[in-house]
């Protein structure tokens, strides 16, 4: 397994628009393409705080996350949800990304 790292820095007031965008339409088509989420974190402490959204994706392989999230990235259902929660303007100002691997210690495999 390998692990996708995503950290999303929102336009100032947006954190709960990204919040509703991912409980209501996201998760949903995520499912739908077999994107499995291993966790969703807000930052408790730290810089900027109030406008992060943190969340760590389970990949077999990086052909399977090219292949899968591309799919989703397609999917005119993703595109017309994401368009329709930006009406008010963009969601997200940047985004971290990171590709993991596990080391031969970590409780995650």
């Amino acid at each position: 397994m390998i692990y996708e790292l995503r950290i999303y820095h929102c336009v100032p007031g947006r954190l709960p628009a990204l919040h509703a965008r991912f409980a209501n339409v996201t998760l949903k088509l995520w499912e739908k393409h077999g994107i499995r989420q291993t966790g969703f974190f807000t930052d408790y402490i730290g810089d900027n705080c109030n406008a992060k959204l943190t969340y760590l994706l389970a990949w077999e392989s990086l052909a399977e996350r090219e292949r899968v999230w591309n799919a989703f990235a397609a999917d005119p259902a993703w595109i017309a949800a994401r368009t329709e929660s930006e009406k008010d303007g963009p969601i997200v100002a940047r985004v971290e990304n990171s590709i993991l691997s596990p080391t031969a210690y970590s409780a995650l495999q």
